[in-house]
């Protein structure tokens, strides 16, 4: 290789991590903003002025706002279920399981407020009839995620219709208490008051999934 092959090469590394760094300033303004504002009420506009670039550089990465936002909730429940089923995959009932997924997210969101605003909103959208498309994907990986672990620790061969209603049910009991337990919380332990809220939290995603059961075996 010559010298004007390296040279080359490394300018093309160079330009390659400007880009991939750029990228980076362009999510976490984002998200950032996405967190103090809200998914709906954040501008492109004010994306690029977080992070200090022009807007045609936001539209070399992105197509539009949907794109970001679908990248950064995508990564936030790709980390989440690999954490998840690392951490709970192995539980032999139904309380120990859920006591588990309970635990991943307190020390996931734990320190990430932003991603769990992330996470919240993103759950809301996929209710609204004018959504933000791309969002679908992520979290059905997530609620399957959810499912298989249910239906390891359940005695008795399920639908997929109701392992469905039963992963939308945890994330749903997850995020309505992690929300409730930031409004209650005076200080900024959240993650202690939604400690104190976990057996109220898994008497209701046990009863909720034992009453489903019950329901299919009539």
């Amino acid at each position: 290789m010559t010298g004007v092959d390296n040279v080359r090469r490394e300018q093309a590394t160079r330009q390659t991590r400007r880009v991939r760094a750029t990228r980076r300033r362009l999510l976490i303004a984002a998200r950032e903003l996405f967190a103090e504002k809200g998914i709906d009420l954040t501008t492109i506009d004010e994306i690029t002025q977080r992070a200090d670039v022009g807007k045609g550089t936001f539209y070399y990465h992105f197509s539009d706002k949907n794109e970001i936002i679908a990248d950064l909730i995508r990564q936030v429940l790709e980390e989440l279920t690999s954490l998840m089923e690392k951490r709970c995959t192995g539980a032999d009932d139904l309380t120990s399981l859920l006591e588990s997924i309970i635990q991943v997210h307190i020390d996931f969101f734990s320190t990430r407020w932003e991603e769990f605003v992330l996470y919240y909103q993103g759950r809301a959208d996929l209710k609204l009839k004018e959504g933000y498309s791309g969002l679908e994907l992520p979290f059905i990986e997530y609620l399957e995620s959810i499912e298989a672990l249910v239906d390891a620790v359940v005695k008795q061969r399920l639908d997929k219709p109701l392992l469905r209603r039963m992963g939308c049910a945890v994330a749903g009991f997850l995020s309505g208490y992690y929300s409730f337990a930031v409004i209650a919380s005076e200080d900024d332990d959240v993650d202690a008051n939604l400690q104190s809220l976990r057996g109220v939290l898994v008497s209701s995603m046990a009863r909720f999934i034992n009453g489903a059961l019950r329901q299919e075996e009539t």
